[in-house]
């Protein structure tokens, strides 16, 4: 099992970015692929992004692509989303999760953070 703590979460206005962090405890952090996803109000909670264990590859949901990146730092056993050209529609809250294979993937996570509020206005 890996803990998950998620920060860098704030109000900001449409067109700004913000770059959220997910740092996770255990020696182990390297072997598991990464996800992030959020969850607005009312709605249920969905995909955003995954990458491997090794960053080799990523995945991204359609609304975001071209706009979030995803990276990690396996000596740090920290995981990043970089958010640019933020819409009101991206106001949710932000989970980091972890899952059991090296390969990264849309579902399948059995460890999950707190989760971190991102707000954009218009």
């Amino acid at each position: 099992q890996v803990q998950l703590v998620e920060s860098g979460g704030g109000l900001v206005q449409a067109g700004d970015s913000l770059r959220l962090s997910c740092s996770a405890s255990g020696r182990t952090f390297s072997r598991y692929a990464m996800g992030w996803f959020r969850q607005a109000p009312g709605k249920e909670r969905e995909f955003v992004t995954a990458i491997s264990w090794d960053s080799g590859n990523t995945d991204y949901a359609d609304s975001v692509k071209g706009r979030f990146t995803i990276s990690r730092n396996n000596a740090k056993n920290t995981v990043y989303l970089q958010m640019n050209s933020l819409k009101p529609e991206d106001t949710a809250v932000y989970y980091c999760a972890a899952r059991r294979s090296s390969s990264a993937a849309r579902g399948g996570y059995a460890d999950w953070g707190q989760g971190t509020q991102v707000t954009v206005s218009s």
